[in-house]
């Protein structure tokens, strides 16, 4: 097993130094919003092939899930890969600095190894930087390991969220929330890309992001990276989470409570739970990764 999640790592960090290369190619040749249909197109496709490629090459008995390919490979594997070719797609098209790729490896349902490249700068200055991690290895940003933040007063701390395309109820609770916390912290960022924004946990410059409504691919790198960076991860109803479940807290480890209790109190939290968003999958992770992936719609 350790072989193969020492492979995976790797792997990952061959091909998304590759998928840098394109990512900055179509940064440089599509710089202008007239064009940023046509270059999301490509880069979505060619990012996510150029890793279903390699990854198939040396690992052809791995199931993989890719956002824009679905579901890929041996049914029966032990291995799932996640591959967020382009997470933060809108940021991306505005050339707005936040946005990664993110490829995560399950070892029979749990985090094994992981790899997200985020890309930094802006116009006339990107740049790149990459965020590794192994279970049991730790975390590291460009070689040099990391640490989450020891902040322990939610007045003192930076938070971060996200939001779905969607503006529905969903949406709506998740603004009530933001709204809340903005008033007991010092602030609450919406960056727009998840893998980014655990990695912002697992680097130290923001103590907690939350989110809902999330796919595997989303959220498969970025887990792995805040727990070997000394984080904590639940569902935002503080129970065990899993890849497969649909919230997502994650946090320095020192305050995670502290949300948690605002949670347990916020009326949003019903509505979440009224939604099925709180519902643990735990359970289901007994069956095979294509018999779950095809139960949740993925």
């Amino acid at each position: 097993m350790q072989s193969g999640i020492a492979g995976g790592i790797a792997l990952g960090i061959f091909i998304l130094s590759f998928t840098t290369r394109i990512m900055i190619h179509m940064l440089i040749v599509g710089s202008t919003k007239s064009s940023s249909n046509v270059v999301l197109s490509l880069n979505d496709k060619m990012s996510e092939e150029s890793i279903i490629e390699v990854v198939r090459k040396n690992f052809p008995d791995h199931l993989i899930l890719g956002e824009e390919g679905g579901i890929t490979g041996d049914p029966s594997s032990d291995y799932l890969w996640c591959i967020d070719p382009l997470d933060g797609t809108t940021n991306f098209a505005h050339g707005y600095p936040s946005f990664a790729v993110s490829v995560g490896v399950l070892f029979r349902g749990n985090p094994a190894a992981a790899a997200v490249v985020e890309f930094v700068g802006g116009h006339m200055c990107w740049n790149s930087r990459m965020f590794t991690a192994t279970a049991g290895g730790g975390a590291f940003c460009n070689g040099e390991k990391i640490h989450v933040s020891k902040t322990d007063q939610m007045e003192r701390s930076l938070l971060v969220t996200g939001f779905g395309y969607e503006h529905d109820d969903v949406w709506a609770t998740n603004i009530d929330l933001f709204k809340e916390f903005t008033d007991v912290s010092r602030g609450v960022r919406r960056l727009g890309a998840a893998a980014v924004d655990m990695c912002h946990v697992a680097l130290g410059i923001v103590e907690a992001y939350w989110e809902y409504r999330l796919k595997p691919w989303d959220m498969a790198a970025g887990v792995l990276i805040v727990e070997e960076a000394g984080g904590a991860v639940t569902r935002m109803d503080g129970g065990k989470f899993c890849l497969f479940d649909r919230s997502v807290l994650v946090s320095n480890g020192i305050l995670h409570d502290k949300p948690l209790d605002s949670f347990a109190v916020s009326p949003v939290l019903v509505k979440l739970q009224k939604m099925g968003l709180l519902t643990s999958l735990q359970g289901k992770l007994s069956s095979s990764y294509f018999q779950l992936i095809w139960f949740l719609g993925f």
